[in-house]
Order: structure tokens, then C-alpha cells, then sequence
């Protein structure tokens, strides 16, 4: 210690220096300190711009009624669905007239309407399936193997020996 001073003088100096050296260093290995730092800044810009996006304005006449058309597409579906089978029921001549005039249709339109339909229905169904919560049966998370080495075994959880005779067969030959 008393050779670096000696060289660079005050202790004051041998800071500085050293404050150098390791700002250096920070070009060549970033400093992680400074890396979560600026994940976490990320992580919390990020959060504050979703929160942004799904703050509720209040609505007006016309949003209200563009939210209403946006959720009759199934229900007409379903329900146009059921009244064309009525409908065949009731004037049959008049429904074979009207399937003869579908018949008419280009097959590319008729691809072009089951892929309208099917990414309609897709998209809602993905967006579901994603948001799912999945539920754990209390009783199997409460006697896991991992969390209680005491636990019965899977098998006995499941129904055991006594509702299978051939897996009951075959643990007595292997004893």
C-alpha cells in the first residue's frame, strides 16, 4: 500500500484511479447491478403501458352500440341455424328453391366464408384457452409425493389394488 501511494500520491488519487479502472471494466463486462436496474425500469414501463391501454373510458351511445353488434354474430349463428331447419319444416318447395340458389355460389366464396367463420370463432376460442385458469384438486396437491415423502403412492390415490385384479396380480409376482 505504501508503493501505490507513493506512485499516485494522495489516497484521494488512488480513488479516482481506481473509479477509472472500473468504469473501463463497465465497457468490456456491463455491470449486472446496473442491468436489473434497467430491467426492472423496463418491466415497470411495460406494466404502466398495458394498465394504460385497458383504462376504461366512458362510454358513449355509439360505442355501446358497436359493442352490442360485435357480440350478435353467434347468437344469429345458432339461432338462423335452428330457423332454417324450421323453415324446411314449414315451406319445404320454398327451402329446396332457396339451397338451389346456394348451390349456385362459387366454391372459392364458400372457402372464402368458412375462413371469415373459422378465424372468427378461432380467435375466440384461442383467446379463452389462453386465459384459462387451471384449477388443482386440493386433495392430490395436499398428499404430493414431493411435498410428503409419507404419501401413499399414485396408484392408491387413483383407486389402488382392489378395483384392478390384473395390476394386483402383477405387484404380487414382482414381491
Amino acid at each position: 500500500m505504501g508503493l501505490i501511494s507513493a506512485i499516485f500520491g494522495t489516497p484521494g488519487t488512488v480513488q479516482a484511479v481506481a473509479g477509472g479502472v472500473a468504469q473501463v471494466a463497465e465497457v468490456f463486462t456491463p455491470s449486472a447491478t446496473r442491468r436489473m436496474e434497467l430491467s426492472a425500469e423496463a418491466q415497470t414501463a411495460a406494466l404502466a403501458q398495458l394498465g394504460a391501454e385497458y383504462q376504461v373510458p366512458p362510454q358513449g351511445g355509439f360505442d355501446r352500440f358497436v359493442n352490442g353488434l360485435n357480440r350478435l354474430p353467434r347468437p344469429l349463428l345458432a339461432f338462423g341455424t335452428i330457423g332454417l331447419f324450421a323453415y324446411a319444416m314449414v315451406d319445404p318447395l320454398s327451402f329446396a328453391h332457396r339451397m338451389v340458389g346456394l348451390n349456385a355460389v362459387p366454391e372459392p366464396l364458400w372457402w372464402l366464408l368458412g375462413a371469415v367463420v373459422a378465424f372468427y370463432f378461432g380467435a375466440r376460442e384461442t383467446h379463452y384457452f389462453r386465459n384459462r385458469a387451471v384449477a388443482i384438486p386440493s386433495d392430490l396437491t395436499a398428499r404430493s409425493p414431493l411435498k410428503d415423502p409419507e404419501s401413499p403412492a399414485p396408484s392408491t390415490l387413483i383407486g389402488g389394488d382392489e378395483d384392478n385384479p390384473a395390476l394386483a396380480e402383477w405387484r404380487a409376482t414382482q414381491r
